[in-house]
């Protein structure tokens, strides 16, 4: 049996109800995310954040590897020259 077209729009505003909020609890969890991040307190281009956003969220479909291309770190962090307890002197 087919369906008559108002039950079919009603599914749709019914459905298209339910993508709104989700959107919406996404973009609350993502702006909550990148609130705890800083990223509210950098004046930067809208442009140039949805390029970062685009390239964050490649990485995490499977796209190129979070840290692909970067050099290992040589130094520790401290900069001081001393890896594992051992000053750079030893």
């Amino acid at each position: 049996m087919k369906k008559p077209t108002a039950k079919i729009r009603e599914e749709i505003a019914r459905l298209q109800e339910q993508l709104k909020q989700a959107e919406t609890r996404d973009a609350e969890r993502i702006g909550r995310i990148a609130l705890r991040a800083g990223i509210g307190e950098i004046e930067v281009e809208e442009a140039d954040l949805l390029s970062a956003f685009e390239e964050v969220a490649s990485q995490f479909r499977g796209g190129k590897k979070l840290g692909q291309g970067r050099k290992p770190e040589t130094t520790p962090p401290n900069g001081a020259g001393e890896v594992a307890g051992q000053s750079a002197e030893t």
